[in-house]
């Protein structure tokens, strides 16, 4: 009954919009360059104070990517190419800038101050080869950054609730961190990851151009694709994503829309290869690889791709950073690891034909 209700629900995503007899595969990972979790000392000091991070596999297993862990992910895709020498390629949706603590504390949360995550990297231990091994990564072809936000954090909602003197944002705040969301406190009615999740568009416009003005002087390159944190936002801001070099959406089948005061949330279902009045294409993930999020393991991934397959379509995987990360506990990073290249090693040998691209190269590939 379970594979039957799978079978389902992947058929659903599958059968409408662009198909191809050609067998991609697209992974497609976010949350990249934000803080999450800064360290096994702050979640151990914020467990004490009585949070119950336990609710939150992001906050037990998610962290700035260190440099080990971008070694360690690179040993595995390196291993691999398809046919055309291509190896597999992690689509890196990255923020590219994290809350200026400091700043925004001594103006008394009056004004919000945010640094390039080149910075917050060189405040760590173990994380200052991390942007070297990111240039590596694009140059080898197995690393290719694209724009996730400017930052990873709604900071309406997050000063509101520093302003009301939360407790818990206050405590989370004094030790540079802020992503205690809706699993943490189910109360709350939005996330607090959820940069977009706001109709103050005067600010998130403003932050997707000086983001994408970042994200280039990071990389080199213009970000052409664009994945909304928590896959909330507001279709007005489409313009400004066009304007500014964003021509590819990524997406689940539904965008949510921002949420209004108290009022049910309200969403679009978009389809592959579905273009807007903008010209801008949806990409759409058909798949998925979260084995920290749902203890899943490598064939529930195969089973997905086969049914993509099926039907036409290629393989968009998503997989959250999480499932690459050890700074909190390095058993994470390594459990899922293996799983990873069992998953690897299984599709070169089901599909030799398979071809490895990241979001941008396949989108042009249907245009």
């Amino acid at each position: 009954m379970n594979n039957l209700t799978q079978i389902i629900s992947n058929s659903l995503i599958n059968y409408k919009g662009y198909k191809t007899n050609r067998r991609i595969i697209v992974f497609e990972s976010d949350d990249w360059g934000s803080i999450r979790m800064p360290s096994n000392e702050v979640f151990i000091k914020l467990k004490q104070a009585g949070i119950n991070l336990d609710k939150s596999v992001y906050c037990k297993y998610d962290s700035l990517e260190s440099n080990s862990d971008i070694e360690h992910l690179f040993e595995i895709l390196i291993k691999y190419k398809d046919e055309k020498g291509n190896h597999p390629v992690i689509t890196a949706n990255t923020v590219v800038a994290n809350p200026d603590f400091e700043k925004i504390k001594n103006a008394q949360f009056k004004e919000y101050y945010y640094e390039p995550f080149s910075e917050t990297l060189k405040k760590y231990p173990n994380h200052d080869k991390v942007i070297d091994y990111y240039k590596l990564g694009i140059n080898k072809g197995i690393f290719y950054p694209q724009f996730h936000g400017r930052e990873h954090v709604n900071v309406e909602l997050w000063f509101q609730l520093l302003k009301e003197n939360n407790l818990a944002f206050k405590l989370a705040f004094e030790n540079n961190m802020w992503g205690l969301s809706t699993d943490v406190f189910p109360s709350m009615k939005k996330s607090i990851q959820a940069t977009f999740d706001s109709n103050n568009n005067d600010f998130l416009e403003e932050s997707i151009r000086s983001g994408l003005i970042l994200f280039e002087q990071l990389f080199g390159y213009k970000s052409e694709s664009f994945i909304a944190n928590n896959f909330i936002w507001n279709s007005a801001l489409n313009k400004t994503l066009i304007y500014n070099g964003i021509k590819y959406l990524q997406g689940m089948k539904y965008q949510l829309l921002p949420k209004l005061n108290n009022e049910k949330r309200l969403f679009k279902r978009h389809y592959l290869g579905e273009v807007n009045d903008l010209k801008q294409y949806y990409t759409i993930r058909n798949c998925s690889f979260e084995p920290s999020i749902d203890n899943s393991d490598f064939n529930k991934t195969l089973f997905e791709i086969s049914n993509a397959f099926f039907w036409n379509k290629p393989a968009i995987i998503s997989t959250h950073r999480i499932n690459f990360i050890g700074g909190i506990s390095q058993k994470n990073r390594d459990d899922n690891l293996k799983q990873f290249d069992k998953l690897l090693t299984n599709i070169i040998k089901k599909w030799p034909n398979i071809e490895f691209m990241n979001t941008a190269k396949f989108c042009k590939s249907f245009l």
